[in-house]
């Protein structure tokens, strides 16, 4: 893909999210807290390219994949006012219909259309389909990375801000309870991803995308995980225990060796 080809996308998708812009204070904030998820994911998803010495054409046909990873989620939360893909629409596959009815690939290469579509559309599954192979897989791995590391500044953001400023489907309408389930606290010290139908509360909700890291499939992106010191954040959000102690020690253990391995997937999800 060319930059030029690139950039006509960029303006399409800017068109796109504007025709969701709304005078409700809430409902734009929950608009504008996509786009600028987006615009990180594009930023994640160029270096972690990079990094794996993609070619210029590569790394635009990443951010490609980038920009239009997440464009399900401003019909979703129209529709519905959630984000919640289990009570009201599955935004990646949502996402996938909008770029193929909305023909918005059709000058491109198939190869590239191919790539993109079954990126958006498998982004957010919780493993990676042994049918994606090849350029596709590449790419769909890498934007699930670099979803993820951008969904880990978000929820952090999230948790500083005071409630009434707060984008209020970051959340997905799960309370905001004590403590952490028994269940999900064991599956995070065994080095398991947590399923999103297990969790019951916020708290469990952070144990969740502590569990990312055992996903994730680049060098630069445990790099980057501990530049940005994510762990430590959700750690400093958990409640105290030596339970939840020992799980996130886990995490971090894990996320040592795999550093020092140069970057290892264990498992799929995101």
């Amino acid at each position: 893909m060319k930059q030029r080809e690139l950039t006509l996308l960029r303006e399409w998708f800017a068109g796109f999210c504007s025709s969701f812009h709304a005078n409700d204070r809430e409902e734009q904030r929950n608009i504008a807290l996509k786009e600028e998820h987006t615009c990180h994911v594009c930023a994640n998803i160029r270096r972690l390219a990079a990094e794996e010495s993609l070619d210029e054409g590569g790394v635009a046909l990443a951010e490609a994949v980038a920009l239009f990873h997440d464009i399900g989620r401003f019909p979703q939360y129209r529709r519905h006012r959630t984000f919640r893909d289990s009570i009201s629409v599955n935004h990646a596959v949502l996402g996938a219909e909008i770029l193929l009815q909305g023909k918005v690939l059709d000058k491109f290469p198939c190869n590239e259309q191919d790539i993109i579509i079954q990126a958006v559309r498998h982004h957010n599954a919780f493993a990676v389909s042994a049918g994606v192979a090849g350029e596709s897989a590449v790419h769909l791995r890498l934007v699930r990375d670099a979803d993820k590391l951008d969904i880990w500044r978000v929820f952090l953001e999230f948790f500083a801000l005071p409630e009434e400023e707060r984008a209020s489907a970051v959340g997905l309408g799960l309370p905001d309870l004590p403590g952490c389930s028994p269940e999900i606290i064991a599956a995070l010290g065994r080095g398991e991803l947590v399923r999103l139908d297990r969790v019951k509360s916020l708290n469990d909700f952070k144990l969740l995308q502590l569990s990312w890291v055992y996903d994730l499939n680049f060098p630069a992106s445990f790099r980057m995980l501990v530049e940005r010191d994510y762990i430590n954040g959700l750690a400093a959000a958990l409640p105290a225990g030596e339970e939840v102690r020992q799980a996130v020690a886990a995490v971090r253990e894990f996320t040592l060796h795999a550093m020092e391995a140069g970057g290892a997937s264990q498992g799929d999800g995101g």
